[in-house]
């Protein structure tokens, strides 16, 4: 399956089984080539993730005069800068990327110099992605941002002159922009203190960038669940060698095939001791009624009992949750997906794009503003799925090809974004027809 056609029809009549190694983690990949790039020193990132959001990461840095060497597919050498960028142009064009566009306002606030400038701009869906609580929280401190087109999201400018003090944020809105101050504040001339305030969101990947900095020889502490204290004039320490830990959002797809299709698929790139929140979603498989065994670096899971609904809080792990949308197709009764919000303001609305799509496979689905209820279809249909111009969508949908009817996804290639190989795997795992 070299070249995805426009139009992917899927059906599956054997269970998933065998062995997959997951690419790299988009989460871990950005935050290791920024922080390397806020190194003094070299920086080696094995196992790193190729896809669409990363070389937009790559291509900022670029600009920003890093020096990156592409040693083989999945090595990059980053030459640190110690955060003294030279610019070679004006404006980086970041897509659809979250994790390149939040961090490197922030950073960028915090580091570049009096006589410097950038526009940080990107896709049409990047313009409607807002970031005006990072924005507000970098501007209670001087920050020096503008927006350039609609008040509240981008493109924007940034000339620096971010001041350390006390910064509050609302964390309801996106781990993105807590992980962002994380990474920035420690780079300032002073300390600093920092307030979280609402409903979390993704709480796992707030713990993640604390585990990274640290990796990287930045001191925090952790005041409490909603504050922390970020001594300032850190400098970033090169850890020679660091290796990024396979994506655990793309575990789920394969988790819940082996789960769907009574198949036994060992998950390669995480295991029991796994930074990263959405290894979680072995809890909503094992809930189900799969088995699931956890080794160091893998995770295998069995089917083979009937699935059976759940009610699950998706707050703390809202990208593998998307993954228990298809997966309640198969589960006797109504499943209940609660506290996602922040679907909202992904890659697309994917409350909406969700239960839209859902429907199409016969299923009966209840959107609310934080929620999906789906009961499974009494007769299933052939679905042809929207993706949307976003990744999970295609892959989650890439599950009903275990139905009956089968399914058939519009724009596949979209999962590029994180997951280049994944259609190719599930072909060679799931043994279409």
């Amino acid at each position: 399956m070299s070249k995805l056609p426009d139009t992917l029809r899927l059906q599956s009549v054997v269970p998933c089984s065998g062995e997959v190694t997951l690419p790299g983690s988009k989460s871990i990949a950005n935050r290791a080539l920024l922080l390397a790039a806020l190194c003094r020193q070299p920086v080696v990132l094995h196992n790193m993730l190729r896809s669409d959001d990363t070389a937009r990461m790559m291509d900022a840095l670029n600009a920003l005069g890093v020096g990156l060497t592409v040693d083989n597919h999945t090595q990059v050498t980053v030459a640190g800068c110690g955060g003294r960028w030279k610019p070679q142009q004006q404006v980086l064009q970041l897509g659809n990327a979250g994790t390149a566009m939040r961090p490197l306002l922030a950073v960028l606030a915090a580091t570049l110099n009096d006589d410097q400038q950038l526009r940080l701009d990107g896709d049409p869906r990047m313009r409607e992605r807002p970031v005006k609580d990072l924005v507000d929280s970098l501007a209670q401190q001087q920050a020096g941002i503008s927006y350039l087109g609609q008040q509240g999201y981008p493109p924007v400018e940034v000339c620096g002159g971010l001041q350390a003090g006390h910064f509050s944020i609302d964390g309801s809105v996106s781990s993105q922009f807590i992980s962002a101050l994380l990474i920035a504040l420690p780079l300032l001339a002073g300390d600093s203190s920092l307030t979280l305030t609402g409903n979390i969101v993704s709480r796992p990947y707030i713990d993640l960038t604390l585990a990274m900095l640290d990796d990287f020889g930045v001191r925090i502490d952790t005041v409490s669940e909603q504050e922390f204290f970020i001594p300032g004039k850190q400098s970033l320490r090169s850890p020679g060698d660091y290796f990024v830990e396979g994506d655990a959002s793309g575990a789920s797809y394969w988790m819940a095939a082996a789960a769907i299709s009574g198949g036994s698929l060992t998950i390669k790139g995480v295991g029991k001791d796994s930074i990263q929140g959405d290894v979680d979603f072995t809890e909503v498989v094992s809930r189900m009624g799969a088995d699931v065994e956890f080794f160091a670096n893998a995770i295998r899971v069995t089917g083979g009992q009937p699935l059976q609904a759940i009610d699950f809080d998706g707050n703390a792990i809202p990208d593998a949750s998307m993954t228990l949308a298809p997966l309640a197709l198969f589960a006797k009764g109504t499943t209940a997906i609660r506290n996602v919000a922040n679907w909202r303001v992904k890659e697309t609305d994917r409350l909406a794009a969700m239960a839209t799509e859902l429907r199409k496979t016969g299923a009966t689905v209840e959107e609310g503003s934080d929620y999906l209820l789906i009961t499974p279809p009494e007769r299933w249909q052939h679905a042809t799925v929207d993706t949307y111009d976003d990744h999970r969508m295609a892959m989650c949908f890439a599950l009903a090809s275990f139905s009956p009817a089968g399914v058939s996804i519009n724009d596949p290639a979209c999962c590029a974004k994180t997951y280049p190989q994944f259609f190719s795997e599930f072909s060679r795992l799931c043994h279409l027809t």
